[in-house]
């Protein structure tokens, strides 16, 4: 059974950096697209970053220059280098995952306070 297993997130200050990350288990197949989405209650979730096959990448503009999407093929992990956080930044973080289907993971909370 496929999992995507998350870590990293947090509570931290305004202006502060976090680093997300996202393996997989259970599956020695590789990904196609992986990417970081994010929730906040009421709202529907919405896209942070992803990361192609081949290693394009694309980013929501409001976090643009602030975030930074990477992957480890061997490690079948993605990762989200988050910089310059701001309150507007809190919410539940879920990664995903391609391959003949998609996968979710299970959310982690960043929060972003003084």
């Amino acid at each position: 059974q496929v999992q995507l297993v998350e870590s990293g997130g947090g509570l931290v200050q305004p202006g502060g950096s976090l680093r997300l990350s996202c393996v997989a288990q259970g599956t020695t197949y590789g990904f196609g697209t992986m990417g970081w989405y994010r929730q906040t209650p009421g709202n529907q979730r919405e896209l942070v970053a992803e990361i192609g096959k081949y290693g394009s990448t694309n980013y929501a503009d409001s976090v643009k220059d602030r975030f930074i999407i990477s992957r480890d093929y061997d490690k079948n992990a993605v990762y989200l280098q988050m910089n310059f956080l701001k309150p507007e930044d809190t919410a539940v973080y879920y990664c995903k995952g391609d391959q003949r289907y998609t996968y979710w993971g299970q959310g982690t909370q960043v929060t972003v306070s003084s």
